[in-house]
């Protein structure tokens, strides 16, 4: 049986963690706040003052920058079946994601393996499946960059 629990973290200052939830061989930065029934996994990185709420699963090869809000639920994935089917744990064809500064994703959103420019919105329940390299609020599935609004 395995439990959850928060280990072998490096953390920041005035990091706040609601328990329970999974940490482990991930990198916290400063006055972070992660909420309960989240798992953050090895290799995974969390800028400073970012926001994750509960019930998110952010996985191994996820980098999220500083000033984040990370929604209820928001799922992150990094095998992206790029051979026909699930990678198995075979690490080599799982692919990175990476989050700038500024970005908040929507509850119950779903980020492939892609890169996000910095001051996006992401909306709730929206499906990122390419980068993102335009500010902007984005929503759908797939999301697409919404009209801004004068």
């Amino acid at each position: 049986m395995y439990q959850s629990g928060v280990r072998d973290v490096e953390f920041g200052a005035r990091v706040k963690i609601v328990e329970p939830c999974n940490l482990y061989g991930c990198k916290i930065g400063d006055d972070c706040f992660v909420g309960p029934f989240t798992e953050i996994q090895k290799g995974a990185a969390i800028g400073a003052r970012t926001r994750v709420q509960s019930h998110a699963f952010i996985c191994e090869l996820v980098t999220i920058g500083e000033d984040c809000f990370v929604g209820h639920g928001v799922m992150f994935i990094n095998d992206a079946f790029s051979s026909s089917g699930p990678a198995h744990g075979r690490k080599e064809l799982w692919r990175e994601t990476v989050i700038g500064n500024r970005v908040s994703i929507g509850s119950n959103a779903t980020i492939m393996p892609v890169r996000i420019a910095d001051d996006v919105v992401i909306g709730a329940g929206a499906v990122v499946t390419k980068d993102i390299t335009i500010a902007g609020t984005y929503a759908g599935n797939p999301a697409r960059r919404l009209p801004s609004r004068a």
